[in-house]
C-alpha cells in the first residue's frame, strides 16, 4: 500500500479533528499542554538510568537492517517517506542545510490531525522546494498537546533524532495516524515505526526512548512552547536564520500558499 493510500485510508477512519472548524490548529489545553507532559515524562525518565547525549550523532546499527522492500512488517507510507526525504540532509531536530539563510520552527504533536493534515499536505512542498535546495532549514519541536499518548510521539521523535532520522519518523507516523486519543499510538507502533526506517538501529532506538536524556530533552521542549505561547499544534515560526521569527497564519494550520509566501519574504 503506498504512502498515499494510507494516507487517505485514515483520513477517512479517523475522527474529524476536535477544532471550531476546517483550516484551525489542533489548540491544546494548558494543563495539557504544560502539566501532562511534564509530569508524566518525569515518571518515564525517573524509571529509567541511562543518559545519552542527545546531539544528533549518528548510531552505528548492531545489526544490518534490511532494506524497505524487505521488510515484512513495515507501516504503509515507509517507501514513499523513504523517498521524500532521501538526500536532505539531518541532524538531531533539524531537516536541512546548516548553511540556509532562513529558518523554520514547527512545534508538533504526533497524534495531532491538524499536524497530519499540514504534514502530509504542506510540508512536502516545502521540503522539495526549499528545504531540498538549501535556502531553508527546518527545526521540529515535538511536544504533548493533546494527551497522555502524545509522550511516546515526543520520546520516539527525540530517540530517532538521535540517529538522525526524526523527520523519517514523524512523517511516516502521520501516514499512520488514528483517531486522537484513541489508543493507536502505543509503543509498539512506534517500534514499527523505527523498524520500517532504512539503517536505523532499532535497539539503540527503545534505550534512547526510554533513557533519561529523551525525557530532559522533551522538558525542555515544553519550556521553550510555554516560552513561545504556543497554545496548540502546529505552530509555525518563520524567519532569517540570524533575524527575529515571526509566527505564520496564528491559529490556523499554514496552507502551501500562506507558508511559501512568508518563506519567501524571509528569503528576500
Amino acid at each position: 500500500m503506498s504512502g498515499k493510500q494510507a494516507r487517505r485510508l485514515r483520513q477517512q477512519a479517523a475522527a474529524p479533528p476536535p477544532v471550531a472548524q476546517k483550516g484551525e490548529r489542533r489548540r491544546a489545553s494548558p494543563k495539557v499542554l504544560v502539566g501532562v507532559a511534564v509530569v508524566g515524562l518525569a515518571l518515564a525518565g525517573a524509571a529509567v538510568g541511562i543518559a545519552l547525549a542527545f546531539g544528533g550523532t549518528s548510531s552505528s546499527s548492531s545489526g544490518t537492517l534490511p532494506k524497505i522492500g524487505t521488510l515484512t512488517n513495515a507501516l504503509p507510507g515507509a517507501a514513499d517517506v523513504q523517498r521524500e526525504l532521501r538526500g536532505i540532509p539531518q541532524h538531531g531536530t533539524f531537516l536541512g542545510s546548516s548553511k540556509a539563510t532562513v529558518r523554520m520552527i514547527e512545534y508538533i504533536d504526533i497524534q495531532c490531525s491538524s499536524c497530519r493534515v499540514f504534514e502530509t499536505e504542506t510540508m512536502p512542498s516545502v521540503f522539495q522546494r526549499y528545504v531540498r535546495t538549501g535556502k531553508v532549514r527546518v527545526e521540529a519541536r515535538p511536544i504533548v498537546a493533546i494527551g497522555r499518548d502524545s509522550e511516546r510521539g515526543v520520546l520516539g521523535s527525540l530517540a530517532a533524532a538521535r540517529q538522525n532520522r526524526l523527520f523519517n519518523f514523524a512523517q511516516l507516523l502521520y501516514f499512520n495516524q488514528g483517531t486522537e486519543n484513541g489508543g493507536w499510538l502505543t509503543n509498539s507502533i512506534v517500534d514499527s515505526a523505527a523498524g520500517s526506517i532504512p539503517g536505523l538501529d532499532v535497539q539503540a532506538f527503545k534505550q534512547a526512548r526510554e533513557s533519561s536524556a529523551a525525557t530532559a530533552q522533551a522538558k525542555r521542549l515544553e519550556t521553550e512552547a510555554t516560552a513561545d505561547h504556543v497554545t496548540g499544534t502546529p505552530t509555525v515560526y518563520v524567519g532569517k536564520v540570524d533575524g527575529k521569527l515571526h509566527e505564520v497564519s496564528p491559529g490556523l494550520v499554514p496552507d502551501v500558499s500562506t507558508l511559501s509566501a512568508a518563506l519567501d519574504g524571509a528569503l528576500q
